[in-house]
C-alpha cells in the first residue's frame, strides 16, 4: 500500500472557469504506478469546487447560467462589504470542494461520459488542488 500526496497548480483566466482534470490526475497515477486504490482530490480554496460531470460544451455553458441564477451577481451581500466575492463563496458551497474516485487499471473508475472539473468562481487566479492517493 502506497500513500502519494500532489499539489496540482492551475492558472486560470476568467472569473468563472471550469477546467477539466481528468487527464492531469490519470497522469499522476500512472507515473506513480498505481494500479488500484482510491483519489481524493480537494480544493484548497472556498471559492473554487470540485465537481464529476459530462465534458460536454452546452452542458458547462448551462453549469454556468443555472449558477448565476441561483446565486445572482447583483446582490447585495453582506460578505461583500470585505473582498466582493459573496456570490463565489455561495456558488461554491452547492458544489462542493472535493471528491474521492476509486482508482483501477491504472486511472480513475470514471463512468464513460464523467471527467473530473475544477471551478473556479472567483478568478482569474493561481490555484492549487490538492491530489492524495492511496493504493498499490
Amino acid at each position: 500500500m502506497k500513500i502519494f500526496k500532489e499539489l496540482m497548480a492551475i492558472k486560470t483566466t476568467e472569473r468563472f472557469e471550469i477546467v477539466d482534470i481528468t487527464d492531469k490526475i490519470n497522469n499522476i497515477i500512472l507515473n506513480n504506478h498505481i494500479k488500484l486504490g482510491i483519489a481524493n482530490i480537494f480544493s484548497k480554496h472556498s471559492t473554487a469546487a470540485i465537481i464529476i460531470n459530462e465534458n460536454d460544451s452546452g452542458l458547462l455553458k448551462d453549469m454556468k447560467n443555472i449558477l448565476k441564477n441561483v446565486v445572482s451577481d447583483e446582490n447585495s451581500y453582506f460578505h461583500d462589504i470585505i473582498d466582493n466575492n459573496a456570490d463565489s463563496h455561495l456558488r461554491a458551497m452547492f458544489l462542493g470542494s472535493s471528491e474521492s474516485i476509486p482508482i483501477e487499471n491504472q486511472k480513475l473508475n470514471l463512468g464513460t461520459w464523467q471527467s473530473v472539473f475544477f471551478i473556479d468562481l472567483d478568478g482569474p487566479r493561481n490555484r492549487v488542488v490538492g491530489i492524495m492517493i492511496i493504493g498499490e
